[in-house]
């Protein structure tokens, strides 16, 4: 039986997404995590943080150990501009539900409309975090 209003599939959507996000970066960073922690520092990490006074800190308290470091940079314009195209992204699909009864389908030319203003969502999430990231724009 077809679900008239496609709730279950923006629900798996999302879900799979969000698995896809927790995965994609939370495993790396495992990974990183656990191959710093059992390999210990090299004189090219040690190199590298010599100015950062965490790292410094860790490896004063910590001989003979190293630690996975990530810098701390253009997140917050990520999550920015995230949160703001989620939020266009969710009025869209609110108005689709008032206007035509439902998140997906409807006539065709309102249809390709979305998803053509989806693809452009995408496109600028995506312009704005590569700028952020590579100092185009400043950063919050």
């Amino acid at each position: 039986q077809a679900d008239s209003s496609a709730d279950a599939s923006i629900g798996n959507i999302t879900g799979s997404n969000c698995v896809n996000v927790f995965l994609g970066l939370g495993l790396p960073w495992l990974i990183a995590s656990v191959y710093w922690e059992t390999s210990g520092p090299t004189d090219e990490w040690l190199a590298r943080y010599a100015d950062n006074k965490n790292v410094q800190a860790f490896v004063r308290d910590n001989p003979g150990k190293a630690c996975f470091v990530f810098p701390a940079g253009s997140l917050g314009n990520s999550v920015v501009i995230f949160v703001a195209c989620s939020l266009l992204c969710l009025l869209t699909l609110f108005v689709r539900r008032l206007t035509f009864g439902g998140e997906l389908g409807g006539p065709t030319k309102p249809k390709v409309a979305t998803a053509v203003f989806f693809c452009l969502l995408w496109l600028v999430y995506l312009l704005f975090s590569s700028f952020s990231t590579t100092g185009k724009i400043p950063t919050i």
